[in-house]
């Protein structure tokens, strides 16, 4: 019952719609009407700009973060990556955006920054470098993806690995689309200043 009232709280954390809230409230427009219509956090960098999307992609991190340590904060011994992942669904299937959300990329590595900063560190630096080499978003997002299980491994942590490796399918198939557009070179790239 402890646990199902924690994932309740994470899934409407993790509703929160950042991507729709910063862009009507600073910008007086709704990011999903425009560019590819997600409200996450790589449209907004597209559609907003830099500052926008480092408000949003901060905000989506913290949501998995604070999930995950709300049961420390009220010692509730409890499986936090279990509760992690109702923030996902919750960012990925949102109540207060008509279930229609993001990627699950952001949300999903704040999850592991609440449970394993340094595994946390490993995936920021992995999509960075994937990001610099492919300028792709969605194909840097996978590659990180199938890095940080290969890494959770060396933690011995068989939940660890497990989570790891059903949150990358999960990005996986919600990067579907993208990946078509991958294989047909329809998938727009970065530009780096």
């Amino acid at each position: 019952m402890e646990f199902l009232a924690y994932a309740v709280i994470a899934y409407l954390l993790g509703s929160i719609p950042s991507g729709i809230i910063v862009g009507k409230l600073g910008y007086n427009l709704d990011i999903r009407q425009h560019g590819s219509g997600n409200l996450g956090a790589t449209n907004t960098f597209r559609i907003l700009g830099i500052k926008a999307g480092i408000i949003v992609v901060t905000a989506d991190i913290l949501k998995g973060t604070i999930a995950t340590a709300l049961p420390l904060v009220f010692d509730a011994g409890i499986f936090r990556l279990g509760v992690g992942l109702f923030a996902v669904l919750g960012h990925t299937y949102p109540l207060f955006a008509r279930f229609k959300g993001g990627k699950a990329v952001a949300t999903s590595g704040g999850i592991f920054l609440g449970i394993n900063p340094i595994l946390f560190a490993i995936m920021v630096g992995s999509f960075l470098v994937t990001l610099y080499i492919s300028k792709y978003v969605s194909l840097a997002s996978m590659l990180t993806g199938i890095i940080a299980t290969i890494a959770s491994a060396a933690f011995h942590d068989w939940t660890l690995f497990i989570v790891t490796a059903i949150v990358t399918v999960f990005v996986f198939y919600r990067h579907w689309e993208n990946i078509k557009r991958i294989k047909n070179k329809t998938e727009p790239k970065i530009t780096w200043m």
